[in-house]
């Protein structure tokens, strides 16, 4: 841990921003706050910031009831300075869902895998279930005292990008759930996992259903109308859910983009792989086996020809009957 403390020291008397992935879920708030308090607690303070939204339910009830205090590009755009300091968490400078804000990105932390090389000064990048594991090993490893709120994040973030615990896990991530369990506020935690669905998002399950083919084991359906990210992946999840799809692919059209969500189940198709080649000359995307997310810019859709939806299969699944 004497590289992580060291940039604590390079980090004081200067302005830190802690960044996450634009639309921010559980997990990327859970480590930015769990890495918030314990850069306060060797008296180094900073902001927590993202762009786009706060669009998920549980997202948004999870700041309020743990009192977490983020910012958007938005409202901290004119304030930032070249020389201001920025840790990305839980996201990867040029990795394609993430802003280039104004600041020097110096370090990463964070648990999908590396697209392009970037000359951090500290940088922790591993194979996780969750990046809030990977936070929570450094309370653990500096026997720093952690508080029940930024328990309580990290333990949910962990359960929500792991699926409860069925998707991605590793040894650490069971390790951490055990180191994190009996610090956490599990009145709190209850309350997160309750009520996590506005009658709003029903539309973008119905929409997929309405349009879903089935080809193989690949289940690919587009949601018609502009969806947040989260939700686009919360659909995928659901699509995979079907006995008949290993492989799932959402996606929305947006003013801008098309945005993606990837779940798989099959072992022989990695979803980061799988939509990184897809995309590969129209837009980006990555992410680990199982789950990845990309998107399409707008001045790309042309290269897509007069009828997008069946360029976008054939895509996906000349990529996967190679695989």
């Amino acid at each position: 841990m004497q590289d992580f403390l060291n940039l604590i020291d390079f980090c004081r008397s200067k302005t830190v921003y802690i960044q996450t992935h634009n639309f921010p879920d559980p997990d990327a708030i859970a480590s930015a706050f769990g890495l918030q308090a314990l850069l306060a607690h060797y008296q180094v303070p900073s902001v927590l910031c993202y762009h786009g939204k706060i669009d998920k339910l549980s997202t948004r009830k999870m700041t309020k009831l743990l009192r977490i205090s983020i910012l958007s590009y938005a409202e901290l755009q004119d304030s930032m300075r070249p020389e201001d300091l920025i840790i990305c968490v839980d996201s990867q400078k040029n990795g394609g869902n993430i802003l280039d804000f104004t600041g020097d990105e110096i370090a990463c932390i964070d648990h999908h895998p590396s697209y392009s090389k970037i000359g951090y000064l500290y940088s922790d990048i591993r194979m996780t279930g969750s990046c809030a594991t990977i936070i929570a090993e450094y309370y653990q490893k500096l026997n720093v005292p952690m508080s029940a709120d930024v328990a309580t994040a990290l333990l949910y973030g962990l359960k929500m990008d792991t699926a409860h615990f069925t998707r991605g896990v590793t040894e650490l991530d069971l390790d951490m759930f055990r180191f994190l369990f009996p610090l956490a506020d599990h009145e709190k935690l209850d309350d997160l996992g309750k009520n996590t669905m506005e009658f709003s998002d029903l539309k973008a399950y119905g929409s997929a259903i309405e349009n879903i083919k089935v080809y193989g084991t690949v289940g690919i359906a587009s949601i018609s109308f502009e969806c947040p990210d989260a939700l686009i992946a919360i659909v995928a999840d659901f699509i995979l859910s079907l006995e008949e799809v290993e492989v799932a692919i959402i996606y929305s059209y947006r003013a801008k983009e098309i945005r993606f969500s990837v779940r798989s189940e099959c072992p022989s198709v990695h979803a980061g792989d799988l939509i990184r080649q897809a995309l590969q000359g129209l837009g980006n995307g990555g992410g680990h086996a199982e789950m990845a997310g990309g998107s399409i810019s707008a001045e790309c859709l042309p290269q897509l020809g007069p009828f997008p939806d069946e360029a976008i299969r054939d895509r996906f699944l000349r990529v996967i009957e190679g695989q």
